[in-house]
Formats: C-alpha cells, structure tokens, sequence
C-alpha cells in the first residue's frame, strides 16, 4: 500500500529523514512545472526548487496541518520564486487584477483513438504547453496550477494568497491568450480545439 504525504510527513516529523526523499520524488515535477513558469529559466527554477524543498525539510516540524502538504509545499515554492521575482525586479506576480467571476473550463480530448488523431493530440498538448511556456509568468502559473497540476481554486488560492477573483480573472485572460495562440498555430489545419 502506497503511503499518503501525512503518513510520510508524520513519519519524517518522528525523526525519518530520509522519508523525506519520496516527498520529493513526489512533488518535484509538478513543484519544477510551477518554478519555471514563474521564472522562465530552468537553471534558476531548479535552484529555487532546491532552495525550496530545504526550507520546506526545515519548517516541517512547524506544518499545522490547515492544508494538504501539497498545497504548503506550493505555497513555500510559490513563495520561493516570487522572492526572486522581486530581485529581479519583476514584480508582475504581486499585481493584482480586475476581477471576473466567469467559470472556466479547458478540455483537452481526443474524440477518437486512432493512431493518426491520438499523434495529433500528443502534439496539441506539446503545442499548449509551450504556448503557456511564453505567457506572462503571472498567467502562466496560474494556467499551469489549475490545468496542468489541476489545483482547486482555493489550493490556488492557499498556494498564491491571491483572491479569488484575481485568480478567475488571470485564469481567463491566460485561456484566452492561449486560445489565441494555438488556434494561430491551427489555423491551417482541421484539428478542433475546445478551450
């Protein structure tokens, strides 16, 4: 039987430290998704997830269990790439926007499993992940948590500490900035597109 985050946690918590190693196994794509789309650079991304999964390690013994460890650790690398965001002198995180309380939704399915559309679909998704790649990193972290990660509103909102109306409305202008993009690079050709 595969151990949850709380039983590894409880267990590092009681002196385990190298439990600690499967929470990082677990975490570390989805944690490194989220640093590059922050920071563009995967150098730097990889060293703020570093810097994150040890600050993480420290404060562990603090955790109050209010949230799933997922959505603290998030938050840790959230936190980690907006500080170097702001020493950079980017700040397009911190801003915070009008709000839109439209529902979003974005699928992405292939309607048939034939060989040729299943290979279409392969290269849709690559396409929609490089398009969010080029996004502003406010944008873009928010359409890689709630589509990519498949965060919750509020785990987005626990992990950014932004409102939700901020969150809707970044969400939105991220799916139609990505709508745009991709129906331009689909333009020529019959594939549907339901963003």
């Amino acid at each position: 039987m595969k151990s949850t985050d709380t039983d590894i946690v409880r267990r590092v918590i009681d002196g385990d430290s190298r439990a600690y190693a499967e929470l990082v196994d677990r975490h570390k794509d989805k944690a490194m998704t989220l640093a590059v789309r922050m920071l563009k650079d995967r150098r730097e991304a990889e060293e703020a997830l570093q810097d994150a999964f040890v600050r993480a390690f420290r404060a562990l013994p603090a955790f109050e269990w209010k949230a799933s460890f997922s959505t603290w650790f998030y938050r840790i690398v959230f936190n980690v790439c907006s500080s170097r965001l702001s020493r950079r002198g980017d700040t397009t995180m911190l801003s915070i926007d009008k709000e839109n309380d439209e529902d979003l939704k974005m699928e992405i399915q292939s309607q048939d499993d034939e060989p040729d559309k299943e290979l279409e679909m392969k290269e849709f998704n690559s396409i929609v992940r490089n398009e969010i790649g080029k996004m502003e990193p406010a944008y873009a972290t928010i359409l890689t948590m709630f589509f990519l990660q498949e965060m919750s509103y509020e785990e987005i909102i626990s992990v950014t500490g932004l409102p939700l109306g901020t969150v809707k409305n970044r969400l939105f202008r991220a799916r139609m900035q990505l709508r745009s993009a991709v129906l331009r690079r689909f333009s020529a050709t019959k594939v549907m597109v339901n963003i």
